[in-house]
């Protein structure tokens, strides 16, 4: 099966994000974590690439994001950027880096900004911090907003359900979707909401809105490269479609690698010197 063929080659930008939005074009983002998928990621024609605190359990096999350190998140941010010529590359703010107040919060983002080279920040919340929000687009750094399901809050919600249900707090989301948009932010992330809430925030706020679990009303998706790929296994929310199962594919490769090496097959008389 042949890949998507990008129609516009520029470098995808902030303003890019806004047009897309204007013009009824899906936007496709993913998430990468080194520079060998990001570059495979970027090569394929997504739209944007999120430097996930997912790495948190993707890569270092932490149960929550919570214990992803700044450094970590630098280290993983500078890989993607080395790799990516057209998405625009969005680094998450792991937690604790600007919920404490407004100065640190703009201290930590610069540094992301300085060290890493990405174009975008992404950070979880509402009202409640708007004002950090407020600081660091003052700054010149542009920001993601992030609603629904929070993972840097799952200590507070006790679990990963479907967010926003129930009338209150449903129309909290949609209050702080405004006050981000409000606020001067680029885009908006909803995670894990009903797909009808979902679409209401995408029309009323003049903002792209890319969901995860979110339903398909929003103006593009987000997924995590691992489970999408198949290489995750024992995550199977209703929202994931797995378009490959590399956890097979590697697992069989490897295993003939064991084979071959233990039978004395490789390397062969053409793999040597």
């Amino acid at each position: 099966m042949s890949g998507y063929i990008v129609d516009d080659a520029r470098k995808v930008t902030t303003r890019r994000f806004q047009e897309m939005k204007e013009q009824g074009k899906k936007i496709a983002m993913l998430t990468s974590y080194d520079y060998t998928t990001a570059k495979i990621v970027d090569a394929a024609g997504v739209d944007a690439i999120l430097v996930g605190d997912s790495a948190s359990n993707v890569m270092a096999g932490n149960q929550t994001t919570l214990p992803i350190t700044l450094d970590q998140m630098i280290y993983h941010a500078q890989a993607v950027v080395r790799a990516v010529k057209r998405a625009l590359v969005v680094c998450d703010m792991p937690f604790g880096t600007y919920q404490v107040n407004a100065t640190e919060g703009v201290a930590n983002a610069v540094r992301i900004m300085k060290e890493t080279g990405c174009d975008a920040l992404k950070l979880e919340g509402g009202v409640e911090i708007v004002e950090t929000v407020k600081r660091i687009l003052e700054a010149g750094i542009p920001v993601m907003g992030h609603l629904g399901l929070m993972p840097q809050s799952i200590n507070k919600y006790g679990t990963y359900t479907v967010r926003a249900k129930e009338e209150a707090e449903a129309e909290k989301l949609v209050s702080d979707a405004k006050a981000l948009a409000d606020a001067g932010c680029f885009a908006l992330t909803l995670e894990k909401i009903p797909a009808e809430l979902a679409q209401r925030v995408t029309s009323e706020v003049n903002i792209p809105v890319i969901g995860i679990g979110a339903g398909g009303g929003v103006d593009g998706q987000v997924l995590v490269v691992a489970d999408m790929l198949g290489m995750t296994q024992g995550f199977s929310p209703k929202f994931l479609r797995r378009y490959a199962d590399l956890n097979r594919i590697m697992s069989d490769a490897i295993g003939q690698y064991v084979t071959d090496v233990k039978s004395g097959d490789f390397p062969n008389e053409q793999e040597q010197y």
